[in-house]
């Protein structure tokens, strides 16, 4: 591919590879940090979902709507705002969508009722991007042979962030309200947000040209010019919609008081999320096979893994051990999918941001479309119906690629 390599070559002449001082040599775990920090808010309602329901004499159920508003403001947000980081400095974007993600989140905090609260998720998920703007960055500076393990890096810092949505945030909800998680977690985005834009390194992009919206409009073209990426974003919505099925409802089978749920509290079912930190574990090792044997190896592992994980979560919805082992097997499917998807969709083009877009939106829609179904599922048909949906995210993910285009 000539014409990636020729463009890899400028932009590593415009980006220095080595950067003085203090500052590169902290770099790569100040992103991971940040975007543990930022990745957090998409998930921070989720476990906080029993304490926004009896705030607002709801039910869980009732509310579980919210949660899936954040991933469609993310995938909103990636539409029209990662795809600048070809053709942007990443210094400014990342420290103003920061400052919009905290004052949003703080909204939030005051919301009254659930359509104000779920207006100011949809605005703070769609500025928090700023992981998406870097994971290009991270794998255009790092040396060829570790690019997955740099990558990776980055991508167990998201998945930390989830878990500790889930964990820090259903214990800070239970000990302070669930107001002011929103509120810490705003505080924490600003100044994390601030110091990333702050420490990244000097850019000097090619002039812009068109609209905002014009690295939207190539998402298609970009995406029907390398079938290896159109396979990863199928895959990976796939994988993220089985994952996020199963996870977003979890909260609501661990605390319904019925025959039906296990009723603990929401802090003792946010310490069950300490189970996804098998993805932070994972995701190294999964950079590390992904340099060694590819990407389609590790994806297929992954995926034969998630299978497995969704009828030991159809048996977790009747004893505990199952849920335990369910959860590290999904959350370690994830994320060796994720690592191999990404940097298979981060160097078959010519632009990885504008790729990179197309590859997160696809997984973030697949995941926000599955999130819906499950609550609705687990209002009718129960746990089971939940696992319903996330074996058919699989297969859907599976098989509408496994024909070669």
């Amino acid at each position: 591919m000539p014409t990636a390599v020729t463009a890899h070559q400028s932009r590593q002449a415009r980006t220095p590879t080595h950067e003085p001082g203090i500052a590169a040599r902290f770099l790569l775990p100040l992103i991971a940090l940040a975007t543990a920090v930022t990745a957090a808010n998409i998930y921070l309602a989720a476990p906080l979902l029993p304490l926004i329901a009896r705030d607002f004499g709801s039910t869980p159920s009732a509310v579980a709507w919210v949660a899936s508003v954040a991933q469609f403001g993310y995938a909103a947000g990636l539409l029209v705002f990662a795809p600048l980081g070809d053709t942007v400095n990443r210094r400014r974007l990342v420290a103003v969508l920061s400052l919009v993600t905290a004052a949003a989140l703080v909204g939030g905090a005051a919301a009254a009722g659930t359509t104000a609260l779920a207006a100011a998720v949809l605005v703070a998920s769609a500025a928090t991007v700023v992981p998406q703007l870097l994971v290009p960055l991270v794998a255009q500076r790092a040396p060829a042979d570790r690019r997955a393990r740099h990558v990776a890096a980055v991508i167990a810092g998201l998945f930390t962030g989830i878990v500790a949505a889930r964990v820090l945030g259903g214990l800070a909800g239970q000990a302070f309200g669930w107001r002011a998680v929103f509120v810490g977690a705003a505080a924490l985005t600003a100044a994390l947000g601030l110091l990333t834009a702050y420490a990244l390194p000097a850019e000097h992009h090619t002039p812009r040209t068109g609209s905002l919206f014009s690295g939207l409009a190539a998402l298609p073209s970009v995406v029907r010019r390398s079938p290896d990426l159109w396979r990863a974003c199928v895959r990976q919505a796939g994988m993220y919609g089985a994952w996020s099925a199963l996870w977003t409802s979890l909260a609501l089978l661990l605390t319904a008081q019925d025959a039906e749920g296990y009723g603990l509290s929401t802090a003792t079912a946010g310490l069950f999320g300490l189970f996804g930190l098998a993805a932070s574990v994972v995701a190294p090792l999964a950079g590390g096979f992904v340099d060694r044997f590819g990407a389609a190896k590790v994806v297929r592992s992954a995926y034969l893994l998630a299978a497995a994980s969704v009828p030991l979560f159809w048996l977790g919805g009747h004893v505990l051990w199952a849920l335990f082992a369910a959860a590290i097997a999904v959350h370690a499917a994830l994320v060796a999918s994720h690592v191999a998807n990404q940097t298979l969709a981060l160097t078959t083009t010519s632009t990885p941001a504008t790729a990179n877009t197309a590859y997160v939106v696809a997984g973030f829609a697949g995941g926000a479309i599955a999130s819906a179904l499950a609550g609705s599922a687990f209002t009718h048909f129960g746990w089971g119906g939940v696992c319903a949906v996330a074996g058919l995210w699989l297969v859907l993910g599976w098989v509408s690629t496994s024909v070669r285009r």
